[in-house]
């Protein structure tokens, strides 16, 4: 297929699959579905198209953690202090059955590291809809389980950051400046974020015309600049995003001013593309038939910690909610991806949070219609 056939079929794509998975009451369906339609079409496309989209699909995912940061509120640390021993041993639990199946796939004890990290993070915003819809829960129990899941998701992403910096570099005087580079650039950020609130605030009241480009270019202008700190523009955006409060304007998020850009058009691409770099041969291969049995073993082994270890609280269905994990995996696969060195490893860290996030998902709480409302991208890229 061309360059000009895939486009035709993508905006078809991105038209009707968010309409549908909304239908069935699955809106965070939309990001599996896109991997699984990039995994369709890899055979047919050109190398040349491909390889465009691969591209376009990197600002997709630098948009698409900008997100993610944004949907996490965080509380105070003394909120976060109650819930924290427990999904360290939620963590910790599962990092020995990680990497056994890490040696299984072929992964060297580094990317068994960034495989455990991807792995036990939390695609927060895949899982929202579902923990305010989830039935049975205690407020108690449901506050608390919303902060196991942001911070699984926040410790992935803190993990992923040095591990990959281990993976690149190994250990050595660079990756040291690195880390210096990576902490100065979460300070600045931090510290930085209330002017950079006020800047992007004055940009959605005072602009109308060119309002979703400036939105855009600063949150790009921001990655940038992390870069040449040492922190990738993928994990500039997440804690960009973390630290700025919600921005509103009319009752429209921050977010939904650059949706036609990013959750319509970029971020789709991202998760295409995904699914692009992953050959066919791969799903039927050694591989893929690990990716399986890593889901399956993870399910089987999370219900045996939720009923005998460190339970949620909620029955066992709410440990669905910490499961959904594509965006974590999508980060790691990307690193691997984009060095080279390890595309097995991509692959099997790319399947494995697949067949994870599809039953998760399908196995959770059913979104009514009636209670979808009129938000036309209620499902947040988390």
């Amino acid at each position: 297929m061309s360059g000009i056939e895939i486009i035709i079929c993508l905006l078809l794509l991105f038209m009707t699959i968010p309409d549908f998975c909304r239908w069935i009451g699955r809106p965070a369906m939309r990001y599996p579905l896109f991997v699984l339609f990039g995994l369709a079409l890899s055979p047919f496309a050109e190398t040349s198209a491909a390889a465009m989209l691969v591209e376009a699909g990197k600002v997709g995912f630098v948009l698409l953690l900008f997100e993610v940061g944004l949907e996490i509120d965080l509380p105070s640390p003394r909120e976060f202090l109650a819930p924290l021993r427990k999904v360290l041993w939620w963590i910790l639990l599962q990092y020995p059955v990680i990497f056994a199946l890490g040696h299984l796939a072929g992964l060297h004890w580094i990317g068994c590291f960034i495989a455990a990290a991807a792995f036990t993070g939390c695609s927060v915003g895949m899982a929202h809809s579902a923990w305010r819809h989830h039935p049975g829960l205690s407020p108690g129990v449901r506050q608390h389980l919303l902060l196991k899941m942001v911070l699984l998701e926040i410790i992935a992403v803190v993990l992923l950051s040095v591990e990959t910096a281990l993976y690149e570099k190994g250990f050595s005087w660079f990756v040291a400046l690195k880390f210096v580079g990576i902490t100065v650039t979460v300070l600045i950020i931090s510290r930085l974020a209330t002017k950079l609130r006020t800047l992007f605030e004055l940009v959605i009241t005072q602009t109308t015309r060119w309002r979703i480009h400036l939105v855009v270019l600063l949150v790009l202008v921001v990655c940038a600049v992390g870069e040449r700190l040492g922190l990738s523009a993928m994990k500039t955006a997440f804690f960009l995003g973390l630290f700025m409060s919600r921005i509103q304007h009319h009752n429209q998020r921050l977010e939904d001013f650059i949706a036609p850009i990013s959750r319509r058009f970029l971020i789709p691409i991202f998760f295409v593309s995904l699914g692009l770099q992953v050959p066919w041969s791969a799903l039927f291969s050694h591989t893929g038939l690990v990716a399986v049995a890593a889901a399956a073993v993870l399910f089987g082994w999370r219900l045996v910690i939720q009923r005998r270890l460190v339970p949620t609280g909620g029955d066992d269905r709410s440990l669905l909610l910490l499961c959904p994990n594509l965006t974590i995996a999508a980060l790691a696969a990307n690193v691997l991806l984009t060095d080279g060195t390890s595309p097995r490893a991509a692959v099997w860290i790319m399947l494995t949070g697949l067949f994870m996030t599809i039953p998760a998902i399908m196995l959770m709480p059913k979104k009514s219609r009636q209670a979808t409302g009129p938000h036309p991208d209620d499902a947040a890229p988390a």
